[in-house]
């Protein structure tokens, strides 16, 4: 009887088994424990209160779908070894672990040059070493080079086991029923063709379900405007805090936080890993607190309208907004916290959403069809048309104090 067993109560799918071993050691691990502190959807909860939901959770439940998916492509034939079924497993358990704070809203400024799926990677070169290369073939199927493509597919594609998750979880979490999708249905219709990963024709209508699912999200949730708003508050607050630290003022935050302000562009070192595994969304609302009282008036005045959730209010408009309007309300700013026009720049925010729920380029989703042939979803879709399937969707976006003239 395997006594180190254990098992997890998750909310949406019910109990999830977590074996021994690696797996399990990897699981207890700080750097992965340290995922329970990083929300999923960032700032979201600013809008949908019960989206506090963490990439610890979202992660494990991917792994669950992830070993759904492997059992029925098992029955149906396909060859998975015991070496690939762990292979899957350990790539798509640490496939978010790259993620900072905040998850997305601050991927791209907290680590600038260095994306989290760079991040993830070297946190797998980590556990490979201290595991005397028991993670080689996670990492070839992480990076697409294993010679199993359709391992790959099932970690990173259009219709990978972490969209499958994240979908189905967020709609859970913040109530949006339009997020609904059957995950158990989409992959019971999964199948391999030519080490390419396909869905039964059957599976057609969950299939066009997930994109519009995953479109409404987008809108619904994700981009939502007040979201968008909340994110650009929180990125100025950091971007000021570096702004000050790089210039040499001392501002009270964690080792870790600090670490990454006193620089705007890394290297992807032993060191910055370190760093980087004791980051979570407290060292930055612990900082914001603090900086609330801080004798800087722009760093002040942002961290405070974040803790107060005093947010920016936004516009949403379908051309880019006019140069003289945006120059107002900067200029509104500088009158009514009597700051300078380069100050002001902190206050007012500009700039664009784009969402397209499918994106060919990225991998096509294909579907087997009766005949045993493989198609494009956007050639047998009765529902979508190619331009309406590829469409991206754009719409500009201005932020700024609210009660300016």
């Amino acid at each position: 009887m395997n006594q180190n067993r254990k098992i997890l109560n998750d909310p949406v799918y019910g109990f999830i088994n977590l074996p021994d071993g690696l797996l399990a050691e990897i699981v207890h691990h700080s750097y992965f424990q340290r995922l329970r502190r990083i929300r999923q959807l960032g700032m979201s909860d600013l809008v949908y209160p019960g989206a506090t939901h963490t990439r610890f959770l979202h992660t494990l439940g991917s792994y669950h779908l992830m070993n759904l998916a492997i059992s029925v492509l098992r029955e149906k034939g396909i060859d998975i070894s015991d070496n690939n079924a762990k292979a899957v497993q350990l790539a798509i358990l640490l496939h978010d672990i790259g993620h900072g704070p905040f998850s997305h809203a601050l991927e791209d400024l907290i680590v600038p040059n260095i994306s989290h799926e760079e991040i993830s990677l070297a946190f797998m070169k980590y556990f490979n070493a201290k595991y005397e290369g028991a993670l080689d073939e996670a990492i070839d199927v992480f990076t697409g080079r294993s010679p199993h493509n359709f391992l790959h597919e099932l970690v990173s594609s259009q219709l990978d086991t972490d969209r499958l998750d994240y979908l189905k979880r967020d709609s859970f979490f913040t109530g949006v029923s339009e997020g609904v999708i059957s995950t158990d249905r989409i992959i019971k219709m999964l199948n391999v063709i030519d080490d390419r990963l396909v869905v039964d024709i059957k599976g057609l209508y969950s299939v066009e379900k997930f994109l519009i699912a995953r479109r409404l999200m987008y809108w619904q949730v994700y981009l939502h405007k007040t979201v968008v708003a909340s994110e650009m508050l929180l990125r100025k607050v950091i971007m000021r805090a570096r702004e000050l630290t790089m210039q040499g003022q001392k501002l009270w935050a964690s080792d870790s936080l600090l670490y990454f302000l006193k620089n705007n562009h890394f290297e992807l070192t032993e060191e910055l890993i370190k760093n980087f595994a004791l980051l979570d969304d407290t060292d930055v609302i612990t900082s914001l607190k603090v900086w609330q009282n801080c004798d800087d008036k722009v760093l002040s005045l942002l961290s405070k309208m974040y803790v107060n959730r005093s947010l920016f209010k936004i516009k949403l408009q379908k051309e880019p907004f006019d140069e003289e309007f945006i120059a107002l309300k900067k200029m509104e700013v500088v009158k009514k916290f009597g700051m300078t026009a380069s100050e002001a720049e902190y206050f007012v925010v500009t700039d664009h959403l784009t969402n397209n729920a499918y994106k060919p380029d990225s991998g096509k989703i294909m579907i087997l069809k009766k005949d045993g042939q493989t198609a494009d979803l956007a050639e047998v879709s009765d529902m979508f048309d190619h331009e309406m399937l590829y469409k991206t969707v754009k719409k500009y976006f201005l932020c700024y104090p609210r009660g300016l003239a």
